[in-house]
Order: C-alpha cells, then structure tokens, then sequence
C-alpha cells in the first residue's frame, strides 16, 4: 500500500512530500545520499516525545554534509524544516561501532550526544534496513559508544553508560563533597539561590528539585543557569518535581536549544541525581512535557544508566538549502 499524499505547509524554500505514518507503518524514505549537487538534501524527520530531529544519512561521506549555520537554517520552524537539532548518520570511526552520530543543535552548536536523538537515530537505521546484530545498534558519539536496543513494542532502550559524578570532569567548578560529586551545591541565579546537583550523561546536566514546577519560569532562569561561570562548557538544567520514589517529573533547558518537550540524557541525569539525594528509587518513570520515560540506574559494578522510550517517524522529504 502507498502512501497518500499531503499538501505540504512549508516556508517556500523547503520542497518536501509528506505521508501519513502510523506508529506500527514502516515509512517510505527518499533516496539518502547526502548533499546534491543542486544544493538539496534529503532528509527524514523523527521525534523522540516531542524532541523532534532531522536525520540525514550521511554513511558514504566522513563529515556532516551541512555546517553548524546551515543546520540551524534547517532547524528554523518558519523558514525552515523546523526541530530541535539536525543528526548526520555517518560511517563509523571506531572497530567496535556500526555507526557514527553527529548531532547541531537548532543554535548551531554541537553536543556531545543526546538521549532522545540516539533513541531516532536507532529507529532511522532500522528503516534504512542497516543490521543490528541481536536487536542492538552500536554508535559512536563524542560522548563514547552508545548501544540502543530495539524492542518489540517499537521501542528503544539505551544503554546509556555510567554516569559521570566528578565534579571537575562534568564539568563545573561548584563546591565538591568529599567524593568529589557535586551535590545540592548552592548557586544563585535570577535573585534565588538553588540548590543544585551535577551529573553528566556525556554531557553536563543540572538538575534542581523544587516543590512545584508550576512556579519556574524556565525562559528565565533557564539561560542564567546554563551560562553560569561555573559550568565552562554550559550545562542543561533541569527542574524536577518528586510525584513519588518511583516518579518523577520534570521540565528542561537544553544547552543550545532552549525548552523542549522531552531531554533523554537529562531524564538520566535527574535519576541519577535523585538516588544522589536519597529522594527516589533505582527504577523510575520520568515525565516530561511529552511523555515518559522509564529510566533504571543499575546497582551493581558497572552503574550503567538505562533509558527506554519511543523513537517515532513524523515525515520525509526534501530541503532545499538557501544560498
């Protein structure tokens, strides 16, 4: 069965054919092939609770196909495809991996991974039909390998790695215990002083808890705090609410992305951070502005993070890139 054509409403300069998908439906993608010579690229669309991407596939060149400026163009939601971030599949530079990310954020800079962007990228490799022996795709990311398993329900779980407590390899100067975790750390930002615990899934997270997260104005604490002298690589920040020992609900500002409806390794770190401050369990649902996630920070010698949720196909098509 095809699928039936939508009348796309797009800023001019984005030609793109758009199908219905549904959730089980194994979408139709165009040729993925990178940058043509007429200056288009094709390009799918993923998002992960409402953390939306472009994806392009990029396994037969060695560098993303777009610079950091013309990501952010294609991340516009007026003037261009509109997401969070732009992630290029490229081929592996490690024995271990199958693949390798690379990921702009909708400003143009470049994390060192994301949770909710790796869980898209696995699903856009199942789609493309690249193998994955047991289930499970091996990636290269700036933050190490990562390895998202697909399950049968259309879910991915993601082993994400330990988290990362010491304080200076976060990074961030707060004062450190003397385990060298920074923890309930005292900060002040917009004429409040926080409280404020560190973690790093690969990249640097802050996570506060608050009594209600209705009472944050997140666009305006949100870029003091990711700012801050004491984060040097700026950090995400996220607000979380204890519903229970078992749930968790947040509200995040992504470095170099603003609010957004889901953050995976951020999800993490709140967990992680939460255990820190004995105010929830090992296994956990985080809820977010786009849904839940269920996340599992192992007791045993390894400590890795677990993360699983939805990676979901939206539409594909193809971006014209501007002059």
């Amino acid at each position: 069965q095809g699928y039936p054509p939508c009348v796309p409403v797009m800023p001019m300069h984005v030609a793109i054919s758009l199908y219905v998908l549904g959730l089980q439906v194994r979408p139709k993608l165009p040729p993925q092939m990178g940058m043509t010579s007429a200056g288009s690229v094709s390009f799918s669309k993923f998002h992960g609770l409402g953390n939306d991407f472009v994806l392009l596939d990029c396994r037969e060149q060695q560098e993303p196909c777009l610079t950091p400026a013309q990501a952010a163009a294609m991340c516009d939601r007026n003037f261009g495809v509109g997401a969070d971030g732009v992630i290029f599949v490229l081929p592996p530079d490690l024995p271990e991996a199958e693949s390798r990310m690379r990921i702009y954020n909708s400003d143009g800079s470049e994390p060192e991974m994301c949770g909710n962007g790796i869980r898209c990228m696995a699903r856009f490799l199942n789609v493309l039909g690249a193998e994955a022996p047991n289930g499970v795709y091996t990636i290269s990311t700036l933050a190490g390998l990562i390895r998202p398993q697909m399950l049968p329900d259309g879910g991915v779980c993601v082993d994400m790695g330990p988290p990362i407590l010491e304080g200076a390899k976060v990074p961030t100067t707060l004062p450190c215990n003397a385990l060298g975790q920074v923890i309930r750390a005292p900060l002040e930002a917009a004429g409040t002083q926080w409280h404020v615990t560190c973690v790093s899934m690969g990249n640097p997270h802050a996570v506060i808890f608050v009594d209600d997260l209705d009472q944050i104005d997140l666009t305006v604490v949100g870029p003091l705090l990711e700012c801050h002298a004491v984060f040097p690589a700026k950090t995400n920040v996220e607000f979380v609410q204890v519903l229970s020992r078992t749930h968790l609900k947040m509200k995040v500002w992504e470095r170099g992305a603003g609010p957004t409806l889901a953050c995976g390794t951020g999800a993490c770190a709140l967990a992680v951070a939460a255990v820190l401050e004995g105010r929830a369990d090992r296994v956990c649902t985080v809820t977010l502005p786009g849904g839940d996630l269920q996340i599992e920070w192992r007791d045993d010698e390894d400590a890795h993070v677990f993360m699983t949720g939805p990676a979901v196909s939206s539409f594909a098509g193809q971006y014209i890139v501007p002059d």
